[in-house]
Formats: C-alpha cells, structure tokens, sequence
C-alpha cells in the first residue's frame, strides 16, 4: 500500500460501483493480486516451477505476471498525469 502522508501517487482508483481497483487491472485480477500477495500465500507454494535454475511458486509467477501488468499501466497513467500537470500549468 501507498503511504498517503508522503504524497505518494495512488496505485488504485474508485471504479462506478465505488470499488479500489489496481491501475491496469481488472476488479478480479486486482482481488487476485491481493490474495497472491499475503504473506501466507508465499509460506506454501502447491506448484512449483524451474525459472532460469531456480524454482518459483506458481503463484509467485502469477503475482509478478499481475504486478508487471500494473507497474506497465501506473507508468503511463503517471506519465500521462505529469503531462497534463504540465500543460495545465501557466509556466511555459
């Protein structure tokens, strides 16, 4: 989670039915991500796989197949936001 007292951006936004949604993901690939980011969930993989010599939890490929998605998507929402601060701005 963002800490809000240092003015981070927010990763989140409200959709129409006034649920916290992850930029650049679904309602359920957001409610996904959270289960697969428990610390509970990362103590007992079930499947395990080799990734470049080493094994990973599936589950732990999933949340970084998820957080790769949404890092994508902040990235340009943020881009897009500095953008328009700019263009918004009287400075020129």
């Amino acid at each position: 989670m963002i800490d809000q007292r240092r003015n981070a951006p927010r990763r989140y936004f409200v959709d129409q039915q006034g649920r916290r949604v992850l930029i650049g993901l679904s309602l359920d690939e957001t409610a996904e991500f959270e289960e697969l980011d428990l610390p509970s969930m990362n103590a007992h993989p079930v499947v395990e796989h080799d990734v470049s010599g080493g094994t990973v939890a599936a589950g732990e490929i999933r949340w970084l197949e998820l957080y790769s998605k949404h890092e994508g998507a902040w990235r340009v929402w943020m881009a897009q936001s500095r953008a328009e601060q700019t263009e918004n701005s009287g400075y020129v």
